[in-house]
C-alpha cells in the first residue's frame, strides 16, 4: 500500500462536473467486523447465547467505498490499517473490488475492530468499535494524499475517524472542486464540526437529533443549514429520507422490503448517493437511487455481502414504480 495515484486534469465548476463522471475519494475507517446474531437484543447486564457468528470486513469508509465501487463509480480510498492479518484482509477486499488504495497507510496500530449485535426478529443491531489504526489518520496524512483527490467529482467521509481528519478531507475536497458529503457517524454534537465546507450532510434519525438539538425535521434541518451545508438529507430507514435545502424541504420513499439486519443500510445508501451524484444525477433521483441501495442491503445477513450490484437496484427501483 502506498500513495501517489495520478489523477485526470481537474475541470471546475457545475457544468463541468455534469459533463464529466469523475471519481469518488472516500476518506474513512476500515474494521474488521465480527458478528454475532442473537434471537433479540440484550438488556443492559444480560447475557444471551447466541445463534449465529461470523467475521468479516467492514468499517464506514471502507464500506461506502466498496458499495461505490460496486455501483459502477471509479472509488479511491484513503485510510489507515494496521500491520497485522486484519490489514491483509483489507487489501485483499479493495483489491477483488476493484477500489484503488493507494492512499491507504500501514501504522503500527492494530487494525480496527467492530463488534455487531443482530437481533434475527427484527434486523436491529448494537455496534461497538475498537477503532484502532483508525485513529491515526491525520490530517498531515490528507494533505500527503492529496493526490487522491485532485480530479475527483465526490469526496464522501465519515466519523469513524478522528473528527479533524475528515473536516481536513471536507476541506481539501472543496478546494478541488469536488462535492463533498459527510456522512455523520457515529454522531457527534454540532459544535465539533465544520460544516461550512460541506455540501451534503446526511445523518440518521439519532444523528440527526445531535447535530440539529431538535426533535422535529422541519426545524432540525433548517438549524443545520444555518451551520453551512447546501442540503440535508435524514435517512429514516423505511421512512426513507427527508430532504432539506434553503429553498424547499421534501420526502423521499424507499422501497418495501422484508428487513433482515440493517448493519450495512447506511453504508449502502452514502455509498450509491456519492455515485449518483458523481455522475451528475439531480438530487431527487439519486436519492431514489441512494433509498434502493440501502433497501436491498437490510435484506441480506451481514454487511459486504449485501451490498447491491447497480442491476439489482435498478430492478428494485422498477418493480417499485410498477407496484
Amino acid at each position: 500500500m502506498g500513495m501517489g495515484l495520478k489523477c485526470s486534469t481537474h475541470e471546475r465548476g457545475a457544468h463541468e462536473r455534469r459533463a464529466q463522471v469523475r471519481p469518488i475519494t472516500v476518506v474513512g475507517s476500515y474494521n474488521a467486523s465480527e458478528t454475532i446474531r442473537v434471537s433479540r437484543l440484550p438488556r443492559p447486564g444480560e447475557t444471551i447465547m447466541g445463534t449465529g457468528y461470523s467475521k468479516g470486513p467492514g468499517g464506514k469508509g471502507s464500506n461506502q467505498a466498496v458499495a461505490a465501487r460496486r455501483l459502477d463509480g471509479e472509488v479511491r480510498f484513503i485510510g489507515c490499517v494496521g500491520r497485522d492479518g486484519n490489514g491483509d484482509e483489507a487489501a485483499l477486499l479493495w483489491e477483488s473490488e476493484k477500489v484503488a488504495s493507494e492512499g491507504v497507510r500501514q501504522v503500527s496500530r492494530h487494525t480496527g475492530t467492530a463488534l455487531i449485535v443482530v437481533s434475527e426478529g427484527t434486523g436491529a443491531n448494537i455496534i461497538t468499535i475498537a477503532p484502532g489504526a483508525n485513529l491515526d489518520l491525520s490530517p498531515a496524512h490528507i494533505l500527503e494524499s492529496r493526490a487522491a483527490i485532485t480530479g475527483c467529482g465526490v469526496v464522501l467521509t465519515q466519523l469513524e475517524i478522528p473528527v479533524k481528519t475528515a473536516m481536513a478531507a471536507a476541506r481539501v475536497g472543496r478546494e478541488e472542486g469536488a462535492l463533498v458529503i459527510l456522512n455523520p457517524a457515529p454522531a457527534v454534537s454540532a459544535s465539533e464540526l465544520d460544516l461550512s465546507q460541506v455540501d451534503v450532510i446526511t445523518p440518521n434519525e439519532q444523528e440527526f437529533g445531535l447535530l440539529s438539538g431538535s426533535d422535529s425535521l422541519e426545524a432540525g434541518t433548517v438549524a443545520i443549514l444555518k451551520k453551512g451545508p447546501r442540503t440535508v438529507i435524514v435517512t429514516l430507514g423505511e421512512g426513507g429520507a427527508y430532504v432539506a435545502t434553503e429553498k424547499r424541504s421534501y420526502r423521499v420513499p424507499a422501497p418495501r422490503v422484508k428487513s433482515v439486519d440493517e448493519t450495512g443500510a447506511g453504508d449502502a445508501f452514502n455509498g450509491a448517493l456519492a455515485v449518483a451524484l458523481s455522475k451528475g444525477e439531480e438530487m431527487e433521483e439519486a436519492i431514489r437511487f441512494a433509498n434502493a441501495a440501502g433497501a436491498l442491503t437490510v435484506t441480506k445477513e451481514e454487511v459486504i455481502p449485501a451490498l447491491p450490484r447497480k442491476a439489482e437496484v435498478e430492478a428494485l427501483r422498477r418493480s417499485a414504480i410498477l407496484s
